[in-house]
């Protein structure tokens, strides 16, 4: 596939194999049979690399089909806001919003605007972009989270590292929320990380698919 081609089609049950090995991108599964294929990324060893997902690129209707099925993992925590971290998880957010009835959401954001407060900020650092930023909330939307049942959402989990800094921005406002939602969990290394925030965290993730870490062999990609 061309780099442009990926995240574009949502693709009938049963269309690539599970099993491997893979060369080029990884097929996963939503929970209704229909695939999705994900580029691989090696990472620096050589060794070992990750499927991806960027979901501001992906087609209108594969992020419909993704937020609809994240939107039914979250309805029976009878959730009131959803907050979405930036910026990709913004995206899904959105729309996730959107499917449980809501008329709006709660961005956070990594762009200070005047009126926002140093006491309600955190550090934030991403992987995909080698960045260190600080995330904020808007002092005004406050409100609108105060003693409600919150989740929160981004695109994908990988390390753990924005989640986190998204709980301890809430934290700051005395807002926990009741659940975390991602479209993607990828492999397993975030679970150490989030658990050591606090152990309830890893229990409270849905999400619509996950994908393994993926070990180089010499036919391809193996998980």
């Amino acid at each position: 596939m061309k780099p442009h081609e990926f995240w574009q089609d949502i693709h009938a049950p049963g269309s690539f194999d599970l099993a491997g090995p893979h060369s080029g991108s990884f097929p996963v599964t939503l929970d209704d049979g229909r695939q999705l294929r994900l580029p691989i990324r090696p990472l620096a060893d050589g060794e070992h690399a990750l499927a991806s997902l960027i979901v501001n690129q992906a087609s209108f209707p594969v992020v419909e089909a993704l937020a609809g099925n994240l939107a039914a993992k979250l309805k029976p925590f009878d959730i009131d806001v959803i907050v979405g971290l930036p910026t990709l998880g913004l995206t899904l957010a959105a729309e996730v919003a959107r499917h449980l009835g809501h008329s709006r959401y709660v961005p956070l954001g990594t762009s200070r605007k005047f009126w926002y407060l140093d006491e309600l900020s955190v550090p934030m650092s991403s992987i995909t972009t080698q960045q260190q930023k600080r995330l904020y909330i808007d002092p005004r939307m406050l409100p609108l989270l105060e003693g409600k049942r919150v989740a929160l959402v981004d695109d994908v989990i990988s390390s753990g590292t924005s989640i986190i800094a998204g709980l301890s921005l809430l934290a700051a406002s005395n807002i926990e929320p009741v659940v975390i939602g991602a479209a993607m969990l990828q492999s397993d290394r975030w679970q150490e990380k989030l658990a050591s925030f606090g152990e309830q965290w890893t229990g409270r993730v849905q999400r619509v698919f996950q994908t393994p870490m993926l070990k180089k062999g010499g036919d391809g990609w193996h998980s």
